[in-house]
């Protein structure tokens, strides 16, 4: 309808406590949103990956708590931004209960496909590690209404995963907004 103005909810930490599966299926159809340099944009989150906790052997968290691995140890709500090829900035959101390694790989969003493009495209970088997801850190997750059903989430494994060995490679941890 035009004219109709978005009705749109910052998604509360809360929401981030559940469990790791759980908040990444959930994820599918909410709003990443990213103020930097005075310009706003917002993009409909299409595909994600969960990584969940300790026995995960895909999970950075596997071997234990690590300078790098610490912020997935923490709070619900936080950013979990690191470097991959020496190239690529990957995005997660730490998810679940504190001192339970687990976090949610964010890896496109719609009319971005693959997760360092869309970190590139949003510009972030090792700047926003271990600062919350919230306004004030300007990137941020919405609701805007949208309704996502199971028949239209397509669940297989993760891309990238193969040194975690067969079991762990082959979860369907990866969900896909058809």
């Amino acid at each position: 309808m035009v004219g109709r103005k978005i009705k749109s909810k910052i998604l509360p930490q809360a929401f981030f406590e559940k469990p790791t599966l759980e908040v990444a299926e959930k994820l599918l159809g909410k709003f990443l949103v990213r103020h930097y340099r005075g310009r706003e944009q917002a993009y409909m989150i299409t595909e994600v990956e969960a990584y969940d906790g300790f026995s995960d052997k895909a999970s950075h968290a596997h071997k234990g708590k690590t300078v790098r691995t610490e912020i997935m140890f923490g709070e619900a709500g936080y950013w979990y931004v690191y470097l991959v090829y020496g190239m690529h900035h990957m995005l997660n959101v730490v998810t679940g209960k504190k001192e339970y390694p687990a976090a949610v790989l964010i890896r496109s969003v719609k009319g971005v496909s693959g997760p360092g493009r869309l970190t590139k495209e949003l510009s972030v970088g090792k700047l926003l590690n271990t600062r919350k997801v919230s306004k004030e850190s300007g990137l941020w997750i919405e609701d805007r209404g949208v309704k996502v059903e199971k028949k239209d989430i397509k669940k297989t494994p993760r891309i990238g995963v193969s040194y975690a060995g067969p079991v762990w490679s082959n979860k369907h941890y990866r969900f896909v907004l058809k």
